[in-house]
């Protein structure tokens, strides 16, 4: 045989360069002079798909590719990141016609109840092909439903006529609430709490002590006792990390935005308190990208703690969300952090033990640190003055639907939702009567209105087939057919399902499929239930049977 005979040689046609999708020499400029004031950071991949969207309101697959190269990665892992999250759009190099402006109308239950798929016919008739036109999960915005974002700015009780003039003003940054300033929270005794548990006046032990007097739980919706989860992450060795979830993603949810619209110092002294309590070296605060008036408020705030050398620069990270319900869990957050796709980890380990980059990881609530100052100051016993139904504290309800005063109501926790509404929410809208109600937005299930004297408490629901969670109280009406309700919850799990695992994946899929026949299969539609709340991998999947068992348990004669 031939000594220079190589086996194979000649079959593969040679290519002056590499094989896959080719580098865009100009797109890499591009995003290179995006970027040129960036540390570039694997961690910051979300942050930096943020800033391409924002410049080109799409995601380009040439742009991609450039960041791919720029942050030495595969293209695919880019890609995966790019895809998952859905304010990110990719888009193929060759389209020229992105609009330059996107609009998102939300279509969760009580917008969907208030005219929603209306006002997005009237806006998709109009505006088709000038602008971006989707629909999209709840924003927080549920007391001024119908709610659209239109670019960055959010509008309640949206109307046409609202955004043929918002676009006539070219008016699409995010409104800033007013709010308590540094200077003014400050000269209300702001931060000088926190100064003294620093100095080491108030001991760990004695601050500890007060919030375990006080029962605070997370407020977010696990309800786990804020001052037990301090000793948990404190028990694993450092360094520690502390993550606030501020990705207020429950449909009906939006007292984290009430609360940080107001009075964000009193969160952002709770927050540096928390991390303190476990010695944590840095804070990721996680906000949705709903939020942005809110985000832009942070950041500008912060940098005066970072002057007044209450906290050290870039102790506090604010990081901005794509668009994940699944990000609301805590472990999904944390892979969001890591600028990763928001996959629900297995478990054990809990994010106490292995977090963020694998340290041990304290994840509040943003309304649970916002009490906490409020809680020490005023004394455990004050907190529990109020309850009801033999319940202790207070809870922060964000009540939606057909009530004459919809919005975020502070009550006694153990209240029902007949006082709620006959108390604090001025009574049922004029000739509608209460038919039903979901009692933790989405995943808390549904009940009758011959139950509605039941405490809104964590423990008392679960006997009823709910839960309480963020306290995202949704009110419906006899006008209403509660059909229409469980499938638009139910098509809202599907789309938010991360798909990693099958019974979530496919389960929120054929139970929409079931729902939307004329009349329900009952023995099916149990058996997918079972499935999804047994062998889910996180509380999406777990949770998402509960407005279809709800509705079977109490509204079999309506189905």
């Amino acid at each position: 045989m031939d000594s220079d005979f190589r086996p194979g040689e000649g079959r593969r046609k040679k290519f002056a360069f590499d094989k896959g999708r080719q580098l865009d020499v100009l797109a890499l400029e591009e995003v290179k002079s995006l970027l040129v004031d960036r540390k570039i950071q694997r961690d910051h991949l979300i942050e930096y798909l943020h800033v391409l969207n924002d410049k080109f309101n799409c995601l380009y697959s040439k742009h991609l590719r450039a960041l791919a190269e720029i942050m030495k990665l595969s293209m695919a892992e880019v890609f995966e990141v790019a895809t998952f999250y859905a304010h990110f759009t990719v888009e193929d190099d060759d389209n020229k016609n992105v609009p330059s402006l996107t609009i998102r109308v939300c279509d969760s239950v009580t917008c969907s109840l208030f005219g929603s798929e209306k006002l997005f016919n009237q806006i998709k008739e109009k505006y088709d092909g000038e602008l971006q036109i989707l629909k999209a999960p709840c924003m927080g915005q549920c007391d001024f439903a119908p709610a659209l974002e239109l670019g960055h700015r959010h509008v309640g009780n949206a109307n046409i006529d609202k955004i043929d003039n918002l676009i006539k003003e070219s008016n699409f940054s995010p409104e800033i609430p007013q709010y308590i300033s540094y200077d003014e929270y400050k000269s209300n005794g702001g931060y000088s709490l926190y100064k003294n548990i620093k100095e080491g006046i108030i001991s760990f032990e004695k601050f500890h002590k007060a919030i375990s007097d006080a029962n605070l739980r997370g407020l977010g919706g696990a309800g786990f006792p804020a001052a037990k989860k301090w000793e948990f992450v404190k028990a694993n060795k450092g360094p520690r990390m502390m993550c606030i979830n501020g990705d207020e993603g429950e449909v009906g949810t939006f007292k984290d935005k009430y609360y940080l619209d107001r009075d964000p110092h009193r969160f952002l002294e709770g927050t540096i308190i928390a991390a303190h309590m476990v010695e944590a070296e840095k804070c990721y605060i996680y906000m949705r990208d709903e939020y942005p008036g809110i985000i832009n408020v942070l950041k500008k705030e912060i940098g005066y703690l970072e002057k007044e050398g209450l906290v050290d620069i870039g102790f506090l990270e604010v990081r901005r969300g794509a668009g994940a319900y699944i990000c609301g869990e805590e472990s999904a957050l944390i892979e969001s952090v890591e600028g990763k796709r928001g996959i629900p980890r297995h478990r054990p380990p809990y994010v106490a033990q292995d977090g963020v980059f694998g340290f041990p990881t304290l994840v509040h609530n943003v309304e649970t640190v916002y009490w906490l100052r409020e809680i020490y100051e005023k004394g455990a016993k004050w907190f529990l003055s109020h309850g009801r139904n033999n319940r202790k504290g207070l809870r922060s309800y964000s009540v939606s639907g057909f009530v004459k005063k919809p919005g975020v109501k502070l009550a006694p926790a153990g209240i029902s939702v007949k006082e709620l509404i006959d108390e604090y929410c001025g009574g049922m809208l004029d000739g509608h009567k209460l038919y039903a109600y979901l009692p933790g937005g989405a995943s808390g299930g549904i009940l009758p209105e011959n139950l509605s004297h039941l405490p809104l408490d964590f423990d008392v629901l679960q006997k009823y087939g709910c839960f309480i969670g963020s306290a995202a109280i949704i009110v419906i009406s006899d006008k209403v057919n509660i059909r229409d309700v469980v499938i638009n919850l139910m098509k809202f799990f599907e789309d938010e399902s991360c798909g990693q695992c099958t019974p979530c994946r496919n389960g929120t899929a054929m139970a929409v499929k079931l729902l939307e026949k004329d009349r329900w299969n009952l023995d099916l539609l149990n058996e997918v239930c079972d499935v999804m709340s047994n062998a889910s991998i996180c509380g999406l999947g777990q949770a998402a049977a509960n407005p279809i068992s709800g509705a079977m348990k109490y509204f079999s004669k309506k189905i």
